[in-house]
């Protein structure tokens, strides 16, 4: 069966809250999603997967530590993530609170692996974003972001 894997740091719970929203559209798609903590992870993890999404909060305009540091760990794995789909989404206090750059940063590094990314033409082009607790926008934007890279998955088999 195909898996996604789902990581995300929340310390208030709303970017957790983002995780469950894409798990749900994954699992609408009859593929296996496992959501975690971002640092209860280890990016050697990540071969067991054919996806990889990442959700972060927004922290002066980019990802927290927690996030950046388990790119830093994957630095090793480049070649081996190489094919695998992923995806990103980011919650921040402010419409200005840099939710797209984070998001942004998040893809640039799932690209330096050589991963698939799959834009959005109609909602948050680049993944799903929310000011503070996901509102009916964002939730949704979450499931279809899961539904999205779980049909990718299955796609590249």
């Amino acid at each position: 069966m195909a898996k996604v894997l789902i990581l995300y740091y929340s310390r208030t719970g709303n970017t957790k809250k983002m995780a469950e929203h894409v798990a749900e559209g994954v699992r609408s798609e009859d593929v296996e999603a496992v959501v975690k903590r971002v640092q209860d992870a280890s990016p050697k993890e990540v071969l067991e997967y054919g996806g990889l999404i990442i959700g972060s909060p927004t922290y002066y305009g980019t990802m927290t530590w927690e996030v950046k540091e388990f790119f830093d760990q994957s630095v090793g794995l480049h070649e081996q993530y190489e094919g695998k789909v992923g995806g990103a989404f980011s919650s921040s206090a402010n419409i200005g609170g840099g939710n797209e750059t984070t998001v942004l940063d998040i893809l640039k590094a799932l690209l330096i692996h050589g991963m698939i990314i799959q834009g959005d033409f109609e909602g948050d082009h680049y993944g799903p974003v929310s000011i503070e607790a996901p509102d009916d926008r964002a939730s949704n934007g979450c499931v279809q972001l899961g539904v999205r890279v779980a049909r990718l998955v299955k796609r590249l088999g």
